[in-house]
């Protein structure tokens, strides 16, 4: 890490430099300091949002890519096909259709994250929208508000476009819920994505520090014994979150789970749910 002295050095050269940006932007369009100042503020929430959330989704990105090969598993062990009925699957995909499923979630993960704050304005103006009234129903998860968001649900045909575009093919459904019993308005589903680094964040963090067990001896010896080595604890947890917290599961029905664009995120939290029984 850097020490306190490379801190405080970065730190005075960062308040230089945005006493020159306001020299320098203030006037410009007619902006006066006070603008300048909130713009930039503004764009650093943006990057330490993008660092705090889209970051791990990258990193999970690029496990997938440099541990499984997109078209054969290395061996049985290893593989991320999933069956129907087995470990509470409620689909069923093998290796390479599960590896590309997984792959398209989490690029769709990292894009919606990405456009965050657009989503967040336009979540506001669907929630404020006096032509959009809302509904107080009962979904299943007690009184909610049901509201259309078609602004929203216009940003996220967007990205989907242009996630299927990018991974160059699609397994599952691409089914969005919004303004329905599932997902009842436009501030619950920005609310469920902005749970994604909750979810990848641990993981990431323990396959990062895996490393560091293995300089004490009682621990290296029991992952030694248990998996085999530090690598294949890692495959193993990778394994089994690529499987499971991407097979259908998390609901009785396949209208709240199932592959469509929502119940791969309700999959992954049925995963996290269950990492306390694991063996």
């Amino acid at each position: 890490g850097k020490d306190r002295a490379q801190i405080q050095r970065e730190l005075r050269f960062q308040d230089e430099s945005f006493k020159e940006l306001l020299r320098q932007y203030e006037g410009t369009a007619g902006m006066d300091r006070d603008t300048v100042e909130l713009l930039y503020r503004s764009i650093c929430d943006n990057h330490s949002f993008l660092f705090s959330s889209r970051d791990s989704v990258d990193r999970m990105i690029q496990y997938l890519r440099e541990t499984f090969s997109p078209d054969k598993a290395e061996s049985a062990r290893w593989s991320l096909a999933i069956q129907y009925g087995e470990g509470g699957a409620r689909l069923s995909h093998g290796h390479s259709a599960q590896y590309h499923y997984v792959l398209q979630s989490l690029t769709l993960w990292r894009e919606i994250l990405h456009d965050m704050y657009r989503l967040w304005y336009l979540t506001e103006l669907d929630l404020l929208d006096p032509e959009s009234p809302y509904r107080l129903r009962n979904t299943g998860q007690g009184l909610n508000r049901i509201q259309g968001a078609p602004r929203v649900s216009r940003a996220m045909r967007e990205i989907i476009h242009r996630v299927q575009h990018q991974v160059g093919s699609w397994v599952g459904s691409s089914v969005v819920h919004l303004g329905d019993h599932a997902v009842p308005n436009a501030l619950i589903f920005i609310d469920k994505y902005n749970q994604v680094p909750r979810i990848l964040t641990p993981i990431v963090i323990t396959l990062r520090r895996a490393e560091e067990m293995m300089k004490k001896p009682h621990l290296a010896n029991w992952i030694n014994t248990q998996f085999g080595g530090l690598e294949e604890l890692r495959k193993d947890i990778l394994v089994d979150f690529f499987r499971h917290g991407f097979d259908g599961s998390g609901a009785d029905n396949f209208y709240d789970a199932g592959s469509c664009i929502d119940g791969r995120l309700t999959s992954s939290w049925q995963w996290c749910s269950k990492i306390a029984k694991k063996p």
